[in-house]
């Protein structure tokens, strides 16, 4: 027997062995392996918070509590100084 006439035979059983295979455990299809990511027309959509939820707004600090607080350093300061 000439070898590509052995393979083709070879090849003709797998294909009728794949078959079997198919309708035995009752796929007609062979599945492909999925693609990366949320499949189309999925129903579990990501919500995303509001903004304002996310990250509170930033506080300012008027001229007058600036210097109320460095006032009451400056006095900190100064009795420790006494202290040393």
């Amino acid at each position: 027997m000439e070898v590509s006439r052995i393979l083709a035979e070879i090849d003709a059983q797998i294909a009728k062995l794949q078959q079997a295979r198919q309708l035995l455990s009752g796929t007609d299809v062979v599945r492909k392996s999925p693609g990366r990511g949320r499949p189309k027309g999925s129903k579990n959509v990501v919500v995303k918070a509001a903004p304002e939820a996310a990250a509170p707004r930033k506080r300012k600090l008027s001229p007058e509590g600036r210097k109320r607080i460095a006032d009451a350093m400056k006095k900190r300061w100064a009795e420790r100084r006494k202290q040393a």
